[in-house]
């Protein structure tokens, strides 16, 4: 009779351990602080944010070379034409609408 009632004992006890393993393991992946799937949303971020600082340095790059090249007279001139809406003497200026 011993031995009957130690069978169930030992499949309760193995089947107890393995569901504690599945609910560590579970509660590793997931639910966690700093979960598996955390971290590796975390570091798609990271990925992302370092691209665009990447990107904003070479656009800041590009502003530094631009700026410290001095506008020539016709680039001024566009400018003042296209952004101010300014004209010289004698021109009639027509907007057209985008």
């Amino acid at each position: 009779m011993a031995t009957k009632t130690a069978v169930p004992t030992r499949l309760s006890r193995t089947f107890l351990a393995l569901a504690l393993a599945v609910v560590g393991a579970l509660w590793f992946v997931y639910f966690d602080t700093f979960s598996l799937a955390k971290r590796q949303r975390w570091s798609r971020e990271y990925e992302v944010v370092q691209a665009e600082n990447e990107r904003l340095r070479k656009e800041i790059k590009a502003l530094k070379v631009s700026v410290e090249v001095s506008p020539t007279d016709e680039e001024i001139e566009k400018i003042a034409r296209e952004q101010y809406g300014m004209r010289r003497k004698g021109e009639t200026v027509y907007r057209i609408a985008e």
